[in-house]
């Protein structure tokens, strides 16, 4: 057990780092930031001091690599008084998009793990090699310290097996790993977590739909604080409409495309998850734009919004059937927390499965966890504001603290 309090969260992606550091004695938050276009000329970083009233600073430079990047934050922080020298500081937590069935929980990084994680980039070419790059960078500048890698899939390995596999050759799929993993995990268990604390009950007593909507969206099933289904799969591509990303096809239209079009698997690749979506149907994937565009009139942002909401309405009504109960509905993610016309839309017609909003409720912009659902409903319909950060420093400071 350690009587240091502070974790330090990095989520680094192929160009940037994104990083906060919080006191784990109270859950505030010290300082947070971010290292954008690592790599490049004009790289930027914007680093906030959240405690001590400290203003917001801003530097631009090239920034190399991530080595360079996490030492520039090391600087801001010592800046402040919060270097990572600091005694205080009891861990870093990563945020690792795919741990695969290996990993089911945080985990104190060595160099086993270490070598684990880089054989799951196969099936997460985008993200594993970016979160390895940070880990190995802060393993580097305090080796003494623990690295604690939190898994975007870990929440979704208690998913019975039914639900997981794919329908094909069970040689092949395993011989591959392909099967259903679920992303965005972390969010799924913090707001499946909070949506119990604000009816009033443990997670282990309520049965709550979570829909994660921002660019990225995906919806889980958690029955008893559980997940036993999630709506993204193999990768971040199945499921729900999303920004830029179609979310489920017919997989021959891969096939299609190779055969009619002549497309490359590259190219079909780029097409379903940079060029489809609502950016596709409408060119836009900022649900605001799309918005003000229906309320001029816009047919192809009306398509847009209710090719969206159609799908989501499926996976609503898809999983009160695969939890039988269904005590809460939460709505979270950028979307999912500042779109009122989005949530109406989604529960509108449910009416027989307890499901409604309030218009008054739904109108209301709060960053606290509320319930939009009219007084007395059969089916809470909520809005959770997502902490990932949070979540992350949780995981990390429960694992180093026991």
């Amino acid at each position: 057990m350690t009587s240091a309090t502070r974790v330090l969260v990095l989520n680094s992606g192929s160009s940037s780092v994104k990083y906060q550091l919080l006191d784990m004695a109270d859950d505030s938050r010290l300082a947070a930031g971010l290292v954008e276009r690592i790599g490049e000329p004009a790289s930027r970083l914007v680093h906030t001091p959240l405690a001590g009233g400290g203003d917001r600073r801003e530097r631009t430079g090239p920034v190399p690599d991530h080595a360079a990047a996490l030492k520039a934050v090391a600087e801001e922080l010592a800046a402040d008084g919060l270097g990572l020298d600091s005694p205080e500081l009891a861990a870093v937590g990563h945020r690792v998009v795919h741990g695969g069935l290996r990993f089911t929980a945080p985990t104190v990084v060595t160099d086993e793990v270490l070598a684990e994680i880089e054989r799951l980039v196969p099936v997460a070419p985008l993200h594993n090699p970016a979160n390895i790059t940070g880990i190995r960078t802060a393993r580097a500048l305090r080796p003494d310290l623990p690295q604690v890698a939190v898994f975007d899939t870990a929440f979704h390995t208690t998913m019975p097996e039914y639900a997981a596999r794919y329908a094909i050759d069970t040689e092949v799929a395993d011989a591959h790993r392909i099967r259903r993993y679920g992303f965005h995990g972390t969010s799924h268990a913090y707001v499946s977590r909070e949506t119990a604390r604000l009816l009033g009950k443990g997670p282990s007593e309520v049965n709550v739909i979570v829909l994660h909507l921002g660019n990225g969206a995906s919806a889980s099933a958690v029955a008893g604080g559980r997940c036993v289904e999630t709506s993204m799969g193999l990768t971040p591509l199945e499921g729900l409409v999303m920004g830029t990303r179609s979310g489920d096809v017919d997989p021959a239209v891969v096939f299609h495309l190779k055969r009619v079009a002549g497309m490359s698997v590259d190219e079909v690749d780029a097409l379903l998850n940079k060029r489809s979506g609502l950016v596709g149907l409408c060119g836009d994937n900022d649900m605001r734009e799309i918005r003000r565009r229906v309320e001029e009139g816009d047919e192809r942002a009306r398509l847009a919004f209710d090719v969206y909401v159609h799908r989501l309405k499926k996976y609503i009504g898809a999983y009160c059937a695969v939890l039988g109960r269904v005590d809460a509905v939460a709505f979270t993610a950028g979307v999912g927390e500042n779109a009122a016309p989005v949530r109406e839309a989604a529960v509108e017609g449910l009416e027989p499965l307890g499901l409604a909003v309030d218009a008054e409720r739904n109108a209301v912009r709060s960053g606290e966890p509320r319930l939009i659902s009219p007084e007395g409903a059969r089916v809470a319909v909520a809005v959770v504001p997502t902490d990932e950060e949070l979540e992350i420093a949780r995981q990390t400071y429960s694992l180093v603290n026991n």
